[in-house]
């Protein structure tokens, strides 16, 4: 097949030492703005073969034969297009470039786009879905909803455009179980906060321009349940909220002494901690903590910039309080961060661990959603190791070593395992054998342990001990290893 429309790209690539292969590929971009970190390349696609110099010339001459265009465009338009392995290739990896990144859009629907109709058939998504898919389940089972829709277009005989081929793509990719965002939708419907959009305006930041990472994230326990539950409430429902962990939001009474001793920190010393009757208007453990970490914070006092890891005398109370925890093990202050809550924390490790399209973090299932939700985000792929109700919400090695297998073989790279204890939402305590056998699988591979374990005082079984993931790994001494 020689369209004159094929041999035009051909004549305007023909410098490019690429330009004898189906793909034309070159590091300066001819046709469209396609470029992305993590592919070293840009890419246009041919479906025809592409010929030598004679057949450059004689396509050429054809431009001045109109019926000659006439019945090659024809041609172009009734053919089915070849895909060759090098195309399957590069295909292959702009899909697995999105489903790391939400980015290549435009550029996946031109791989899949190969007559540049500007239009996309439902059978050529399934096919196309079929080819690159690398996981040993069918997209049809990993993706219910999304793959249901492509059935239902395929009998209604409707095509995707660039627009409608974007919509798609998030109920393929994104982790919810209302993809189609209804009740998102119905929130903002129902809000009598927000001016209601005209369905004629479109804006400059819109579904489209957006970032498609953030569109496919999903974070359950601030979104799609409290939305429905805001929804219920303005009904007039009486909702209690405890989607987070919020004790006062359910009634507990607050801890005076956190608040007496951060007001002490914050009031000017003359009319708090050094005022004549402060010692009648405070308790005397109150005032000592507050003299003490006001001596630490120094003369700049509360909301002034710190050290980026946190005030130096803070972190040395952490890090006095992990060795006593795990029975003398040293800790040291320059190893300790302080963070903004445990999800910056997250986030932070994260952003430091997550590096390429490929890169992927082991996450238990069922685990708290603020893992998937950046690891989505922050363009990383996820890899879920299944808890064992059985065993009491624990982890085998056997499942373990069998989802890195199944990882690497799908071309990720697993830098970082997630580790919960005590669980959520599980709410098992994980035994030091439990700990150990995590610990050694992630020395034994090269694998970052994230040991979560900002709920280490809620332990209410009866003979149960919270062990920490440090302490278990200096008693087998693999301290240096993680």
């Amino acid at each position: 097949m020689s369209s004159i429309r094929t041999c035009r790209k051909v004549l305007t690539l023909a410098s490019r030492k690429y330009c004898r292969r189906n793909i034309s590929i070159s590091h300066y971009q001819k046709y469209n703005n396609y470029h992305y970190p993590g592919l070293p390349w840009t890419i246009r696609y041919f479906s025809a073969p592409i010929p030598d110099e004679a057949a450059v010339s004689s396509c050429s001459s054809d431009n001045n034969n109109p019926s000659t265009s006439q019945e090659t465009s024809q041609n172009t338009a009734t053919a089915k297009p070849e895909i060759t392995k090098p195309l399957k290739d590069v295909r292959k990896q702009l899909w697995e470039f999105y489903v790391s990144t939400g980015k290549g859009a435009n550029a996946l629907f031109e791989a899949i786009d190969l007559r540049e109709e500007g239009r996309i058939h439902p059978s050529e998504l399934k096919a196309f879905l079929e080819e690159v898919w690398s996981s040993g389940d069918h997209p049809s089972t990993v993706m219910p909803y999304a793959w249901n829709i492509l059935e239902l277009r395929t009998q209604q005989n409707q095509t995707y455009t660039t627009k409608t081929f974007k919509q798609w793509l998030i109920a393929a990719t994104k982790m919810s179980a209302d993809q189609k965002n209804q009740r998102t939708l119905a929130y903002f419907q129902q809000s009598q906060n927000s001016p209601q959009p005209s369905k004629e305006t479109v804006y400059s930041w819109n579904s489209d321009s957006m970032s498609q990472s953030l569109r496919r994230m999903q974070y359950a326990v601030r979104g799609e349940v409290v939305m429905r539950a805001d929804q219920l409430a303005a009904q007039g429902k009486e909702i209690l909220y405890t989607n987070i962990g919020n004790p006062h939001q359910v009634g507990q009474a607050p801890i005076t002494y956190y608040r007496q001793v951060l007001a002490l920190c914050d009031l000017p010393a003359e009319v708090g901690v050094d005022h004549p009757n402060a010692s009648e208007m405070f308790p005397p453990d109150a005032l000592e903590r507050a003299r003490e970490l006001r001596d630490i914070i120094g003369p700049s006092g509360t909301g002034a910039y710190t050290h980026s890891q946190g005030l130096l005398g803070i972190r040395q109370h952490v890090a006095d309080f992990i060795k006593n925890r795990d029975g003398g093990y040293p800790s040291y202050p320059g190893n300790i961060f302080l963070t903004n809550g445990a999800s910056a924390a997250i986030a932070m490790v994260l952003q430091g661990l997550i590096g390429d399209t490929s890169d992927s973090v082991m996450i238990p299932i069922p685990q708290y959603p603020i893992y998937s939700a950046l690891i989505a985000k922050m363009g990383g792929r996820q890899v879920g190791y299944e808890l064992d109700e059985r065993l009491n919400w624990t982890v085998t090695r056997h499942e373990l070593e069998s989802r890195l297998i199944k990882a690497e073989k799908e071309g990720l790279a697993v830098k970082a395992m997630a580790m919960i204890n005590p669980g959520n939402p599980s709410g098992n305590i994980m035994t030091h054998c439990d700990i150990q056998t995590v610990v050694e699988f992630c020395a034994a591979h090269g694998i970052v342990l994230l040991a979560d374990e900002v709920y280490q005082t809620n332990v209410y079984a009866p003979h149960a001990k919270f062990v920490s993931a440090k302490q278990v790994a200096y008693d087998i001494g693999l301290e240096e290893e993680l």
